[in-house]
């Protein structure tokens, strides 16, 4: 049993712990279940709440949310083409969202897998300044992905 202040009161029944705190006009919130005897604590059960919800509140702030971004390559895609998926995946990486990039196999293409693992190998190459290689190249039906991780701005 703890007071309001934070005092250890002792070993007391529930009753008698229910009556001190029905006393004081405030509530008896068990702290720690787990533990043998149960911890119960005298304290305003509504002011409690109140600040373990603002705690979070904080707590949640200061989180921060990766979004994955996708984009989608297919076999036979020109320079320039290349160069602007590229970019917008840089930014990405940049702003620290993790980009997933889809190969997309059409109709023969799926004979020429090599060329889609060359070409997402190309892809990995030219992000490794902004963003490292989570997961490699791997093939699910009829397409070909990876997932590129931003570079944490610690390690800079």
């Amino acid at each position: 049993m703890i007071s309001t202040d934070g005092e250890p009161l002792g070993i007391m029944s529930s009753r008698e712990a229910q009556k001190l705190a029905y006393e004081k006009d405030m509530d008896l919130v068990l702290i720690a279940a787990q533990a043998n005897p149960p911890v119960c604590k005298i304290m305003d059960y509504g002011k409690y709440l109140f600040e373990k919800q603002k705690r979070e509140k904080e707590a949640k702030k200061k989180q921060q949310v990766i979004e994955v971004k996708e984009i989608q390559l297919s076999c036979r895609i020109d320079t320039h083409d290349y160069e602007t998926k590229l970019n917008q995946a840089k930014k990405f990486l940049t702003s620290g969202n993790k980009v997933r990039v889809v190969l997309k196999f059409k109709g023969r293409e799926m004979s020429h897998q090599a060329i889609g693992r060359d070409l997402l190998e190309r892809f990995q190459n030219d992000t490794a300044e902004v963003g490292h290689c989570e997961k490699k190249p791997v093939l699910d039906g009829r397409f070909m992905s990876m997932i590129i991780n931003p570079i944490s701005n610690k390690s800079k």
